[in-house]
């Protein structure tokens, strides 16, 4: 199933991919496992990497019959890998939110989607049923002595980090509001400004928006605590998934898109599918002082960015009065119409993610934009000792073919300074997720660990883990899982529980 291409570059060629068997990972994850050793296929699994992967992603995606229509209305599902002394348990569960539980029990869906999942009934059932399903399926981090199950447009879900339990809805030690939208891309700051702190936001939407920035302890007598936050308000409507940090500097981009609420209010379409790109428009970088850095207190500059939408930031760092951003851009914002099967969707139809880097100038408010990388790209990740800090290399899943939009098949290391790539690839048959790096144990170099990712393999119809040596993404092992998971979002590292 798969093949190494250390230090070689992929070739540019048309994409052989089937979509059937891309599609063929979308099902529903039919059992929950605790403590299930895993299968080593090939290699050995380094015994110096101890630890816990957690990864969260949709895991229901039909009922009684009746599909979800998009991958991210479906329900959160976490994995937990146990590294311990060259071995691998695991142990996976659904998050038990209100609506799962519910669903269960009826055997059918009873809510809508954000993504366009509809009740049964037609627009009549579904008009003017505006409750949120907090599904809990886009990331997992531990705060404190719990784990988190986030889903952005909500409160997150509470979970114990051995046995993966639904605690339920949790506000953080009274942080915040019940329903308080908290993102589901959180970052870790290693250490700029005094101690390791989990930086976070929630946002507000509407003709105004207003974004909490907020930042938690993780380490000593402060873990879990709200050390400090801010609130600022901002014109326009704000479809935010992720951010990026420096020492001083909280970055967001205020991609330019609309939202016009009627044809989620009457039924017609999810809330996510009545967002509108509006192509002439630039973005916004908000650049917000972080409390615990130079500019406390200040106001937050606001300066006109490149056209294009982003989930995505690689990494940010300061250098000099610039504020330097690696993102992942899209032409547009993807979508699937109402009546489309995201099955069967068209990958030339869709802007593929290209890796940009834009230096914001600070003292004349201007931005200068360059392509990093043209292969579609996702998930890209550096050292996370180096989050907000210059780093030479990242991680990130890519398409087989050097240009144009295709599935994630493969695994590239860039060096961000000579640009020279390094790959392993899963196709033709094969599918990557998000990579995760780890670094070994006292390293002294920046890409001495694992680059750690979860891989379908259509061939044997089942899900994979692969254990990559990250300096030059040899293989060190490949386990074989007892369960198919479809395709999933983010995941997290932690030395341990």
């Amino acid at each position: 199933m798969t093949k190494s291409l250390a230090n070689a570059r992929l070739e540019s060629v048309t994409s052989t991919f089937d979509k059937a068997d891309w599609a063929s990972a979308y099902c529903n994850v039919e059992k929950e496992l605790t403590n299930c050793p895993l299968e080593v296929l090939k290699g050995e699994i380094p015994r110096e990497l101890n630890g816990v992967l957690y990864r969260n992603g949709p895991g229901r995606l039909e009922r009684g019959g009746q599909w979800i229509h998009h991958p991210f209305d479906g329900d959160g599902m976490i994995c937990a890998f146990n590294f311990k002394n060259g071995s691998v348990n695991l142990t996976n569960k659904f998050v038990r939110t209100k609506a799962w539980q519910e669903e269960e029990k009826a055997g059918k869906f009873l809510y809508r989607g954000v993504f366009g999942s509809q009740k049964k009934g037609g627009i009549i059932a579904n008009a003017f049923d505006v409750r949120l399903k907090n599904i809990a399926n886009t990331h997992v981090v531990k705060l404190g002595s719990d784990l988190l199950a986030l889903w952005e447009a909500s409160s997150p879900h509470a979970l114990d980090p051995t046995t993966l339990e639904t605690k339920g809805i949790t506000t953080l030690k009274g942080t915040l509001h019940p329903g308080e939208a908290f993102s589901a891309h959180p970052r870790f700051d290693p250490g700029h400004n005094g101690g390791r702190r989990m930086v976070t936001f929630g946002v507000k939407t509407g003709p105004k928006s207003t974004l909490r920035l907020m930042e938690f302890g993780i380490e000593g007598e402060k873990s879990g605590e709200l050390i400090n936050e801010r609130k600022d308000m901002f014109n326009g409507f704000a479809f935010l998934h992720d951010f990026a940090i420096t020492p001083n500097w909280a970055i967001f981009l205020q991609n330019a898109i609309s939202f016009n609420p009627l044809p989620f209010l009457i039924g017609q379409k999810g809330a996510a599918q009545c967002l509108s790109s509006q192509l002439n428009r630039h973005s916004k970088f908000w650049l917000i002082p972080r409390e615990s850095g130079l500019f406390a207190g200040n106001r937050p500059k606001i300066i006109n960015g490149p056209k294009g939408f982003v989930f995505h930031h690689l990494n940010a760092w300061e250098e000099n009065q610039e504020v330097i951003l690696d993102s992942i851009y899209y032409q547009d914002f993807p979508s699937i119409e109402p009546k489309q099967d995201f099955r069967e969707i068209n990958f030339d139809s869709i802007p593929e993610g290209i890796l940009k880097r834009s230096k914001i100038n600070l003292s004349t408010n201007t931005v200068t934009t360059n392509t990093l990388s043209k292969q579609c790209c996702e998930f890209g990740m550096v050292n996370p000792c180096l989050e907000g800090m210059p780093a030479r290399y990242s991680w990130m899943a890519v398409s087989e073919i050097k240009s144009g939009n295709a599935p994630l098949q493969a695994i590239k290391k860039l060096d961000l300074i000579n640009k020279e790539e390094v790959f392993w690839s899963a196709a033709p048959r094969g599918f990557v997720g998000e990579p995760l790096f780890v670094s070994r144990p006292n390293s002294k170099k920046e890409d001495d660990g694992w680059v750690l990712c979860m891989i379908w393999n259509s061939k044997t119809n089942s899900t994979g883990l692969v254990i990559l040596e990250a300096e030059n993404l040899t293989e060190q092992a490949i386990l074989k899982l007892p369960i198919k998971i479809p395709h999933g979002l983010h995941g997290s590292w932690v030395d341990s529980i």
